[in-house]
């Protein structure tokens, strides 16, 4: 708050004029005269004194506003947020749903049933994202991080995961066919329920897998698997797993 000083009453201007030594300069004189006092009448003024205590106190109502309204802007925020991703949904491309997951996922707003399908969306950060239901068919999420995030009953038939970390990711009941993840690190994957139709784990990490309840694994491909649980290569081979050198170098 500023603080306004109190003037001292200005002299006369009869005593004023007797200080004047050249003639031509009482003009500029007699206006400093004035505003001198002018000025001496309003640091006398109390009505300035409020007007003074009142902007303070709308600062203090502009800050108790802002706080106030945080709920309602970041609601807003995350409304434009989704309506990035629903208005680009079917179509190639980024069109700014990259920023626009990570931010809602950042802010803990859950992605059940996002439809992404066909995005081009590498480098994706989504760890602990909650994507029940959701459609990333044909996506391109390549290189992305996908720690223990959620893919319980999604879509990913045709998705391509090269070279993604999914460490503790869950894929109950999950249609992966045709999924490309190639040299993802799938430590602690839980692939209950999941279909794997001639998916590509070729040179992925199985490290702590849990395998024993998939659905189907017919023509996956596990060539270079690294830290496969024990029993897994044997029991995928028999259920219709290839190992396809080719297929994992392209």
């Amino acid at each position: 708050m500023k603080v306004r000083i109190h003037r001292e009453k200005p002299d006369p201007w009869a005593v004023r004029r007797q200080r004047i030594q050249h003639v031509w300069t009482t003009p500029f004189w007699a206006f400093e005269w004035i505003l001198e006092w002018v000025a001496f009448a309003l640091s006398r003024w109390t009505f300035l004194d409020v007007l003074e205590y009142l902007e303070g106190f709308s600062v203090l109502i502009a800050v108790i506003f802002y706080f106030s309204e945080s709920g309602d802007r970041l609601k807003q925020k995350h409304y434009q947020a989704w309506q990035v991703i629903n208005t680009a949904q079917g179509k190639g491309g980024s069109g700014g749903r990259i920023e626009a997951l990570q931010e809602l996922n950042h802010d803990g707003v859950p992605l059940v049933g996002v439809d992404v399908s066909g995005a081009f969306l590498q480098n994706l950060y989504l760890e602990h994202a909650r994507l029940l239901r959701s459609n990333f068919s044909s996506a391109d999420l390549r290189d992305s991080n996908l720690d223990f995030a959620d893919f319980s009953d999604a879509d990913l038939r045709s998705a391509n995961f090269r070279q993604s970390h999914l460490q503790g990711a869950a894929f109950g009941r999950a249609d992966l066919q045709d999924a490309d993840l190639t040299g993802a690190d799938l430590t602690g994957v839980d692939f209950s329920g999941a279909t794997l139709t001639n998916a590509d784990l070729s040179n992925a990490n199985l490290a702590n897998l849990r395998w024993r309840d998939l659905s189907s694994v017919k023509n996956v491909n596990i060539y270079g698997v690294k830290n496969a649980p024990d029993g897994f290569i044997p029991w995928a081979k028999q259920h219709g797993a290839v190992q396809t050198e080719s297929d994992a170098s392209q």
